[in-house]
């Protein structure tokens, strides 16, 4: 099963590849116009276009991309004229930064407050963190970030920057008061999604009957809830935990933008605006890659961790 799961990973990335390269094919305009603007000779057009190989046919020029990015090789930024590894390298790093923090922070507090919602069903903590988790999940992640800034970088707390102001060549987790409302928008976005799915699942182990037996058995509750029912509410709630985090490799666009914070975000926008096809289709098949490799790893650990899909799998 394992197997299988990986083919289709590798056939869906292949899939993604084309359309990303489709994609930015029928970008509207001359990429070489573009970058040169409209007072390049026919001189410079001309030799931009055969530096870009924008002369190949187009399955010769997907093949020799696709080769690329199996080698690591993902071109030359047409903005900057550098490779294009050299240039996300950094960005990669400070998004995968923020990433990291921000999981750090939503998987236990999603995981420790859906328990003790579902511990505490129709009580007071219940209905708070319900209501809040609706809230959040309801609220686009810009609509939370520019709350944040009004609630923390204006005149109502003027205590936290609102945007990222890294030197360039300096590494932005440096200046650790600048990543705290990045950090904590992006945890507001996903907690939710834990805390209301480890909070179901968590009410139906509590409700399963082997649950019950061991209560009857005498077993302390503390052992009951910690060794019986957490460790078999955990394997739904991974499989959200890691659409969250796919999510956040897409999701970030829109949060390191709001900030200016100096990730793959950012990046992607500059890349648009400049017309850096390279840039673009590398930043594009790196998130869809992410989403598939973590909702791979999802899978993974739903096999190891359900009795059932092992037993199918020993079959």
């Amino acid at each position: 099963m394992i197997a299988k799961r990986l083919l289709v990973s590798l056939a869906i990335l292949f899939i993604v590849s084309l359309l990303v390269f489709v994609a930015t094919l029928l970008l509207p305009g001359d990429p070489a116009q573009a970058i040169l603007g409209q007072q390049a000779t026919p001189e410079r057009l001309a030799a931009l276009r055969e530096q870009m190989s924008l002369n190949d046919p187009v399955w010769v020029r997907y093949f020799t991309w696709l080769g690329g990015l199996l080698t690591g090789d993902l071109g030359y930024s047409a903005a900057t004229g550098g490779p294009v590894t050299a240039l996300l390298s950094d960005r990669i790093e400070s998004s995968l930064v923020l990433m990291g923090l921000a999981a750090l922070i939503s998987i236990p507090v999603g995981i420790v407050v859906g328990t003790f919602s579902a511990l505490k069903r129709g009580r007071a903590f219940d209905n708070a963190s319900t209501g809040v988790s609706l809230v959040l999940a309801s609220l686009p992640e810009f609509v939370i970030g520019i709350g944040l800034v009004a609630l923390f970088s204006t005149t109502v707390f003027k205590v936290l920057p609102s945007v990222t102001m890294a030197p360039p060549g300096e590494a932005v987790w440096n200046h650790p008061v600048q990543l705290v409302l990045p950090t904590v928008t992006l945890a507001l976005v996903v907690t939710p999604y834990i805390v209301r799915m480890m909070r179901a699942t968590m009410l139906e182990v509590l409700d399963s009957g082997f649950v019950e037996m061991a209560r009857l058995k005498g077993v302390p509750e503390r052992q009951v809830v910690l060794r019986h029912a957490v460790p078999h509410a955990l394997a739904p709630v991974a499989q959200v935990i890691a659409i969250q985090l796919a999510w956040m490799a897409g999701g970030v666009v829109v949060i390191e933008f709001l900030f200016r914070y100096p990730g793959i975000g950012q990046a992607l926008v500059d890349a648009v605006t400049n017309r850096d096809v390279q840039v673009v289709q590398a930043l594009s098949i790196l998130i869809a890659a992410a989403y598939i490799v973590v909702n791979l790893l999802a899978d993974l650990v739903g096999i190891l961790t359900n009795p059932k899909l092992r037993t199918e799998k020993a079959k």
